[in-house]
């Protein structure tokens, strides 16, 4: 470590794991505040701050706010809560934790697909109540995993590993992205609205942002059909979420599992009256082992730009940034 840069001062705004926290306090200057609000900012972290460690929203306002800074580590393999494309034209670099969260939320996502296509949480609390006893066996669940199509709607890393865990239970993989991917044999479809006319299972590891802003809507819901399951563990943003409520309640589609919501924690009314939803509190790569990996990569962004000039793992926004030392 005889290369480290321990006078950079790194800011940590909000929440964030004790494990990352004290890897920052061994290598830098840690400084904190309760949110990423300019106002918080003194004028001595104003000068000071070089890197920001994250896990929440870093608008384009805490940026400019920051003449000194020179990396943005983000908590998490999305990063749609922060401006990239404006962090590249200040020449700050942003990074992210691909690859390490991968295996992890594609468990989740199946996991969550067999919760909702099987009722399995309702049917554990059906036991828990002493219903089995009182009233007999569980009813018959009216889905099943035999002889669905099952589309993705981003087929990344992610999207890929869920991809595999999907063909081990023989069934037919079919996706949308905005590009082919090259590479891969599994049927290609140029809009969403053909996948879902395609399918009637659709899983969306879609990342948040503009391009995918309630993206998955009404028309998309009616084209899954009356046998069909949506599963989202990407982002909320990308669906139409009063739709949704509409299309569980009214039989449009079947059941609906969903790890991650627009305004989380806020998950609307809607959906949660809806029995035919299975809704977890966006637990996908929420494993011990897998968040301290994260929370390592976010780390060693920091140490690498700092020691050595070049991040780990860098933003396509931000991959023409060069470190200034």
């Amino acid at each position: 470590m005889s290369e480290m840069r321990a006078d950079k001062t790194i800011l940590v705004p909000g929440k964030m794991p004790a494990h990352p926290v004290g890897r920052i306090e061994e290598r830098f200057r840690l400084v904190r505040i309760d949110k990423a609000d300019p106002a918080l900012l003194t004028e001595e972290m104003k000068q000071s701050v070089a890197g920001i460690a994250s896990a929440t929203v870093i608008n384009a306002a805490f940026i400019d706010a920051l003449p000194n800074l020179r990396i943005i580590a983000n908590f998490g393999v999305g990063y749609d809560g922060v401006d990239a494309a404006h962090a590249g034209t200040r020449n700050v670099m942003v990074t992210n934790t691909p690859d390490v969260l991968t295996e992890e939320v594609a468990d989740t996502a199946i996991g969550l697909l067999i919760n909702t296509v099987r009722e399995l949480p309702k049917a554990e609390s059906y036991l828990r109540a002493g219903r089995w006893r009182a009233e007999g066996p569980y009813p018959l669940t009216r889905g099943t995993l035999r002889g669905r199509s099952v589309g993705i709607f981003g087929l990344g890393r992610i999207g890929r590993a869920i991809a595999r865990r999907i063909e081990a239970f023989g069934l037919p993989v079919s996706y949308h992205n905005r590009r082919q991917v090259e590479g891969v044999d599994y049927e290609y479809h140029p809009t969403l609205l053909s996948l879902a006319q395609a399918v009637d299972t659709l899983i969306s590891v879609a990342p948040g942002g503009a391009a995918t802003e309630k993206a998955i809507n009404a028309e998309v819901f009616a084209a899954l059909g009356a046998n069909g399951v949506f599963v989202n563990v990407g982002r909320g943003s990308a669906v139409d979420e009063a739709a949704l409520a509409e299309a569980l309640g009214n039989g449009t589609i079947l059941a609906a599992g969903l790890d991650v919501f627009a305004d989380e924690p806020n998950v609307p009314e809607a959906l949660l009256a809806r029995e035919n939803a299975c809704l977890l509190p966006h637990v996908g790569s929420a494993s011990v082992h897998t968040r301290q990996a994260m929370a390592d990569l976010m780390v060693d962004n920091l140490i690498a730009w700092f020691t050595k000039g070049e991040a780990l793992t860098p933003v396509p926004e931000t991959a023409h940034v060069r470190s200034g030392g």
